[in-house]
């Protein structure tokens, strides 16, 4: 009892020196990032539209209970989820290894010497017996002291590895949730293009009618019938190959969603599409804290300049204390008699790699690397961000002016397309002019259709490049 003491000093002496800890703490890298997004005005106001959660982004119901699903059932979603649970076991881990390990072990055994040994005639003269019985129950604690940190950096890593998964899945539900409502817009730009080629056949029907009419009466010619017609068939042509997207755009759908494919229930008509245009960006400082990957990313930077830390103590002594203590008896019968069958040890060691530091050595310099390699990422992942918030901004506001002179455009060519009808109806204009006319109208309302859902698609893209929802 009286080295007790002793050993409460040494142990407290270990336990300080262990406050001490290889590597270098994490400091983020100089981003040097620009104070506004290109061609934006220089504003104080950091309000962004990623404020909004995704349920109050979209306001269509049909779309909100699509990407619902897409999050509960996406297999990407899942299995990013099981990545999450993987990282949680290993967190879990890293922290059960600065307790120490506790083993109980219990024997028994009996030994047999010759009869003619050193062994076996000291047993007969001290014991009396031909055989020696030990009985055991030992209880041993094994403990090693984190003297240079090695296993808090390990606990850093695991924790930042853990939390980048969450990252990732919130990434991966950004991207989903933009790749659900781009479908959506798309397959009701779909719609509206059917529906464009649908009218535009029937009223191609009525100018045949007209043409063949004039052809029977004497004043066509079957020219006339048959350019009229190919026309109508040009139009007939495109409700198939439209029909054939439609479908293959909800089996798109039905996918993302984590269900087999089908049919997708829907009543919302493109035009009546609602999206906000009040779509402030705020400063690209705050992409930094909104967007998961790039979270994700910088998360990855801290576990992997933990890691250096790990690979650097490695190089240095490990010091493990062992203490072992339980009943010990040569006979059954005194086995368990106290304290005359109690034993106790108590050691600690220093382990030096020697032959090994070559390659732990070069474990370091692969540790530095991947954390130069990470740190990188982190970069290129800002500038690519940035990029994308620029890029969307960009398509927003020229798709805007694409759709103010779409929609001029077509009203320029139905007033056209009406009134070469008239003119034709009454002789006073060719069938050539009508066709012309027609085709005109037909390929400016779907260009209208593509334009309106590109600009959809355009504040989703933005809505997503921000961060899509997250802080």
């Amino acid at each position: 009892m009286k080295n007790i003491p002793k050993y409460t000093f040494i142990l407290f002496t270990l336990l300080f020196v262990a406050g001490c800890s290889v590597g270098k703490n994490y400091k983020r890298p100089d981003l040097k990032m620009p104070s506004t997004f290109r061609d934006q005005a220089i504003t104080n106001d950091t309000s962004t539209i990623s404020d909004l959660a995704w349920k109050d982004f979209f306001s269509d119901t049909t779309l909100v209970k699509l990407i619902d699903k897409a999050i509960n059932n996406n297999y990407d979603m899942l299995l990013a989820v099981q990545n999450i649970e993987r990282a949680k076991q290993v967190l879990s881990q890293s922290n059960a290894a600065f307790a120490p390990d506790l083993d109980v072990r219990v024997g028994a055994s009996s030994t047999f010497p010759s009869a003619n040994s050193l062994n076996g005639l000291s047993i007969q003269n001290f014991l009396g017996t031909t055989h020696l019985e030990d009985f055991t129950l030992n209880v041993g604690l094994q403990w090693e002291i984190d003297i240079w940190g090695k296993l808090r950096r390990q606990k850093e890593a695991a924790k930042a590895d853990y939390m980048g998964n969450w990252e990732s899945v919130r990434a991966i539900q950004t991207t989903l949730v933009s790749q659900v409502a781009g479908a959506y817009y798309n397959l009701l730009m779909l719609d509206a293009q059917l529906v464009t080629a649908q009218k535009n056949l029937a009223l191609n029907d009525t100018i045949l009618q007209i043409t063949k009419l004039m052809q029977e009466t004497g004043s066509g010619t079957s020219l006339s019938v048959q350019l009229v017609l190919a026309q109508q068939q040009t139009a007939a042509l495109l409700i198939p190959q439209l029909e054939q997207r439609i479908a293959i755009q909800e089996n798109a759908l039905h996918i993302l969603t984590g269900e087999w494919p089908g049919k997708v229930d829907r009543s919302a008509k493109l035009e009546n599409i609602m999206i906000t245009d009040q779509l402030s960006v705020g400063v690209p400082l705050q992409v930094l804290n909104r967007r998961p990957d790039v979270r994700a990313s910088e998360l990855k930077l801290k576990a992997d300049n933990a890691r250096v830390g790990v690979a650097q103590a490695n190089l240095y002594p490990a010091l493990v204390i062992n203490l072992s203590t339980g009943l010990n008896s040569f006979t059954a019968g005194n086995w368990f008699n106290i304290p005359g069958s109690i034993f106790g040890t108590f050691a600690g060691g220093l382990t030096q790699p020697i032959f090994k530091r070559r390659m732990l050595k070069t474990q370091v310099e692969l540790a530095k690397i991947d954390r130069e390699k990470s740190t990188l990422e982190f970069q290129k992942t800002i500038l690519v961000a940035v990029g994308e918030v620029t890029d969307a901004m960009i398509k927003v506001e020229k798709l805007k002016e694409q759709q103010t002179i779409a929609l001029s455009r077509v009203e320029t060519l139905r007033k056209a397309a009406q009134d070469a009808k008239l003119l034709f109806s009454n002789g006073m204009s060719t069938y050539l002019e009508v066709i012309t006319a027609q085709s005109n109208l037909l390929n400016a309302e779907l260009e209208s259709s593509s334009i309106m859902a590109n600009l959809y698609m355009a504040k989703v893209d933005l809505y997503r490049s921000l961060g899509g929802g997250w802080k």
